[in-house]
């Protein structure tokens, strides 16, 4: 048995109801549902949250929403580790634990289910702890500038300045989307950013972070190049 948990707390301060506010038609929490159930890896989907509407559109869409998450755990510090723990603590009162656990953020349009595979099975046949959606950086972080207080630019690692990009190491990001792990891992409070995690590397068109509105209307249109036949890839 494996079971899906999505965290979807209810006060959203730059996008207010984003976990629920319509995107291309559907409740945006209600495209992560979809992705987990189509993957065929779970037994259970539930909803972590501590918003009675957030938790009838997850019922609605077809998820699990059996509690409401206190106050603590839903405000700005709260962090995924804390609430998938608690989730689990709130699990392991009532039933056997599975081994593996994967928490998916209620705000990830983009994701697919062949990669909620893909992560599931690269965790079981290693001995991670963690298996987790990644993407490249656009450009080498090595050319990073920065400016300063007196409105000039800096290199942040300007030993490499005159060092061709092409042999400049890549680099990668947290794609945003899911995290596999073992439930003792998620329970034990491990750090996932570590040398015991997987990567599920994801293109950069498939990646986008959604915490303004200028980042909705990307990914809006992002999402109508790719769903339609010409932009399906």
């Amino acid at each position: 048995m494996t079971i899906c948990i999505i965290p979807a707390r209810g006060g959203s301060k730059r996008i207010p109801r984003k976990n629920i506010r319509p995107f291309a038609g559907r409740p945006m929490i209600e495209h992560s549902i979809r992705a987990a159930e189509l993957s065929g890896c779970f037994d259970r989907v539930i909803v972590s949250t501590d918003d009675e509407e957030i938790a009838a559109v997850a019922r609605a869409a077809g998820a699990e929403a059996p509690f409401l998450r206190p106050a603590d755990l839903a405000d700005d510090h709260a962090t995924t580790q804390a609430v998938m723990a608690h989730a689990l603590d709130w699990l392991a009162e009532r039933e056997k634990l599975p081994e593996f656990v994967c928490c998916i953020y209620a705000t990830a349009p983009f994701l697919r289910p062949e990669d909620l595979r893909d992560g599931l099975d690269k965790l079981k046949n290693s001995d991670a702890l963690y298996a987790f959606s990644v993407t490249s950086y656009a450009f080498p972080i090595q050319r990073a500038v920065k400016i300063t207080k007196r409105g000039r630019v800096e290199a942040f690692t300007p030993e490499y300045n005159t060092t061709r990009s092409q042999d400049l190491e890549e680099a990668f990001h947290d794609a945003g989307q899911f995290y596999w792990g073992k439930t003792t891992a998620f329970r034990e409070g491990k750090p996932v950013f570590a040398p015991h995690s997987l990567p599920i590397i994801l293109p950069r068109h498939r990646v986008q972070d959604i915490d303004t509105e200028e980042d909705w209307t990307r990914a809006e249109l992002m999402y109508r190049v790719m769903t339609t036949p010409e932009g399906h890839g």
